[in-house]
């Protein structure tokens, strides 16, 4: 007679709550006892217990994100379990879904499952109907369970009880057998100074940088396991939890419901009622900033550069408080630096907004026609190609050095001609094209660089040393030839001059080298 193939059986334990497992003999021990006197009682079928042991000590039923049991489902894909022993279902798992996976799991090696005071087998139909009923009373517990557990944590908050967690700064653990905080005199007066100093500086950045210069950390707390936590410098977050949270005031928030709590007020209600107006008002003042931005870049989306990186909006000020809007490659924008390409990866907002809102209106035959109709811009160094939406019947006639790329019922793709230039342009590479008017910032830095200096019968002299790196910049522009101070005032400047690396460059005194380096015609 044959011997009866071997059967390497896994036995699979679990308990909750991490309570009583550093006893002798705890519940894992038991059941995992069990398990293997029922694979022993199989020894005639060939069933052998492996050394491995798969117990989770204190892990919930309802989650599958537990140590031994990703050990075993782990052994059982290497082929190296054939039979899984519980002592209930509900030990492997509380979840009807999860059941269903780990069975799928079982099934796709062929590994039995069987539980030890519930006898049934996963191979029969009929076996998988009992599996599914028992699982779903499992689930149903469950869930049951934790409906009573939320409602009597609902109900003692009501009270005013502390309900367990890390307590805030200012208060300490309640004493023993006792749900009342305790107010820790020294973190009190931390959070009183942290809500009066946010009133005074009116920004919770500058709030976190005095905290951190003056060493103010979060809150120590030591966990019954013995692991410490806190002592860090506050981040944004913490702070504008800190700000907002109203048990200072004597109050327990459970979800939307504020109540009266056992605990003490170490903050006074005129100074907290003042911190949350102050911040909504923050709140209210960032989002219509936001909204604002959005509508003064209504490009945003669709505009890209020639290498297809999206362009997103951004601005500078000048020291007068003038304010610039460009729209720059992401690469360049996240801290990148221009590459040797001839890729235009920064242009102004303005210039290309208006230059589209012309070109639509004069396209549509529609003077009212907005950026609305743009569906994508593509920016190259000579020209950008623009898509937009068209009504029905409209045909497209592209004005000189335009061109029709493609048009179809609802959209069209027009080329359009302008020089915007990379950081390596100069006029000659648009064809020495000037732009279509006065430059009010360049002329307001040649009138300004003038004014610095005083004429007398032996020409121009400096009235007084430049005081800062700024105005010994702008003194450059009166060092130009005349001919290029003339075109500047009437409008004749390249479009591929470049105010920033001007204001950086070496000054030319020679005013033939002038006009070679910055591409005056």
């Amino acid at each position: 007679m044959s011997r009866p193939q071997v059967k390497r059986c896994a036995v699979y334990t679990r308990k909750s709550s991490d309570e009583g497992l550093d006893q002798a003999f705890n519940s894992l021990d038991a059941q995992r006892e069990a398990g293997e006197a029922y694979a022993k009682s199989q020894a005639g079928e060939g069933w052998r217990v492996v050394a491995t042991r798969y117990d989770d000590g204190g892990y919930s039923g309802g989650s599958m994100e537990r140590p031994a049991l990703q050990r075993l489902l782990d052994d059982i894909e290497r082929g190296r379990i054939d039979v899984v022993v519980v002592y209930k279902i509900d030990r492997l798992t509380r979840s009807l879904a999860d059941f269903a996976r780990i069975v799928e799991r079982f099934d796709a090696k062929d590994v039995s499952f069987v539980s030890v005071t519930q006898a049934f087998s996963t191979t029969s139909s009929m076996g998988r109907l009992t599996l599914n009923v028992l699982l779903s009373f499992a689930q149903f517990e469950r869930e049951v369970t934790g409906e009573r557990i939320r409602d009597k944590i609902a109900a003692s908050k009501a009270k005013g009880m502390w309900m367990g967690g890390v307590p805030p700064l200012g208060y300490d653990l309640p004493e023993p057998g006792t749900r009342t905080l305790k107010v820790n005199d020294a973190e009190a007066a931390i959070v009183r100074h942290i809500l009066t100093r946010y009133l005074e500086l009116g920004s919770v950045h500058a709030l976190q940088r005095e905290l951190q210069a003056s060493g103010i950390v979060s809150k120590l707390h030591t966990t019954l396991a013995g692991r410490t936590t806190g002592g860090a410098t506050f981040s944004r977050g913490a702070l504008f939890h800190l700000l907002r949270n109203r048990i200072y005031l004597g109050q327990i928030v459970h979800k939307d419901q504020v109540h009266p709590g056992a605990h003490e007020g170490i903050v006074d209600d005129a100074v907290f009622t003042a911190v949350q107006q102050h911040l909504e008002a923050n709140t209210r003042r960032h989002q219509l900033s936001e909204q604002r931005r959005v509508v003064r870049a209504p490009l945003i989306g669709m505009i890209r550069d020639a290498a297809g990186e999206a362009m997103s909006p951004t601005f500078s000020r000048s020291h007068t408080g003038r304010l610039y809007r460009y729209y720059v490659s992401a690469s360049l924008q996240q801290g990148g630096k221009a590459t040797d390409d001839d890729v235009v990866r920064r242009v102004s907002a303005v210039r290309v907004e208006q230059l589209l809102v012309d070109r639509c209106r004069r396209w549509l035959r529609d003077q009212t026609a907005s950026l609305d109709v743009v569906r994508e811009v593509q920016v190259h160094g000579d020209r950008i190609c623009v898509t937009i939406a068209k009504p029905m019947g409209i045909l497209i006639e592209p004005a000189s050095g335009e061109r029709l790329l493609g048009s179809d019922r609802t959209t069209a793709q027009i080329s359009v001609p302008i020089c915007l230039g990379s950081d390596r342009h100069t006029s000659a590479s648009c064809g020495g094209a000037t732009t279509d008017g006065p430059d009010t910032t360049l002329i307001a830095a040649l009138r300004r660089a003038h004014r610095m200096l005083a004429h007398d019968s032996r020409g121009p002299r400096l009235e007084a040393a430049p005081t800062s790196i700024y105005e010994r910049k702008i003194l450059r522009f009166a060092l130009l030839a005349p001919d290029i101070q003339r075109d500047i005032f009437a409008g004749r400047q390249p479009r591929a001059f470049n105010l920033e690396a001007f204001m950086q460059g070496d000054v030319l005194l020679a005013w033939v080298e002038q006009r070679e380096a910055l591409g005056w015609r």
